[in-house]
């Protein structure tokens, strides 16, 4: 039987240059889609899909995240004193419980492998998820953690959300080529970090969701560096597969890369017009701009 996953990470110590200059002072993860920020929506999927503890990778300026899964007594002071009931419970219902975060910093900005590697101690050796807070996944059903956490009690090993993108796209992403599988689920034979056009081995490319065993650690801890000079969590994940099972999941659900404007902006209309209270009057509006 498969150890159970009751922990997550989140890397978001990046500096967020691509949404300067409203990521100077604010960090993008605080960005919000609608009315939430894009930290709050991933680690409310983690929540859904059983996480008990949510680490957070953070750097330099980053300590509003801190401060917004944390009480903030005066606010809710002033709101049950005027009687702001809904306000108030939506600003205490999704807070973590006491001891359930925990923060480390990324002295340096070495890649997503480095960034996994500075949790290594508080998720020790069990297995965990890695979530990036920049992809969004909405989903109608379960959320993309919880559907990986089901393919991880079926199948052990690690797990590895896929999703296809155009042929012009794949040299931008972590790839994989996969085996046999029921449509779904796949056993994965090799990985690669951004391939050179032509040499893909497939259209599937890693999303931003995982399920690791705690034995990548060993592998970061050699700190071997990969494409852009950064250490690559791809480049270890192969190292890993050599001796450990990787399954590859094309979840359900709609993606979003909020790590481009592009995808900020659309992440934001979809989510306003799945929202009842939003969805039907927003969505008259926009047909006006249009």
């Amino acid at each position: 039987m498969a150890a159970p996953v009751r922990k997550a990470v989140f890397p978001v110590a990046g500096l967020g240059t691509r949404f300067l200059p409203a990521s100077k002072a604010i960090p993008k993860e605080m960005l919000t889609v609608v009315d939430r920020p894009l930290i709050q929506i991933v680690v409310d999927e983690a929540r859904e899909a059983g996480i008990e503890h949510f680490i957070f990778v953070t750097g330099r300026n980053k300590s509003a995240i801190e401060d917004h899964f944390d009480r903030q007594p005066e606010l809710e002071q002033a709101l049950a004193a005027r009687g702001k009931t809904a306000e108030l419970e939506a600003l205490t219902r999704d807070l973590p419980a006491p001891g359930e975060t925990s923060f480390v910093r990324q002295q340096e900005p070495l890649g997503l492998g480095h960034a996994v590697w500075c949790a290594r101690e508080l998720v020790g050796r069990e297995p965990f998820a890695l979530i990036l807070p920049d992809v969004l996944v909405q989903s109608k059903g379960k959320g993309c953690t919880a559907q990986m956490l089901d393919v991880y009690e079926a199948h052990g090993g690690n797990i590895i959300a896929v999703e296809p993108v155009p042929d012009d796209q794949v040299k931008n992403y972590g790839v994989v080529s996969i085996g046999e599988g029921d449509g779904r689920v796949f056993p994965i034979d090799f990985m690669v970090e951004k391939p050179a056009p032509g040499t893909e081995p497939s259209n599937l490319t890693i999303l931003g969701r995982y399920i690791l065993q705690p034995e990548i650690f060993d592998i970061l801890s050699a700190k071997e560096t990969g494409a852009g000079g950064e250490i690559q969590i791809t480049d270890a994940m192969i190292r890993l597969l050599e001796t450990q099972d990787f399954h590859a999941l094309k979840y359900e659900g709609r993606t979003f890369d909020c790590g481009s404007k592009m995808g900020f902006l659309l992440a934001n209309v979809a989510y306003a017009l799945a929202r009842p209270d939003l969805g039907p009057a927003f969505a008259a509006e926009v047909k006006k701009l249009l």
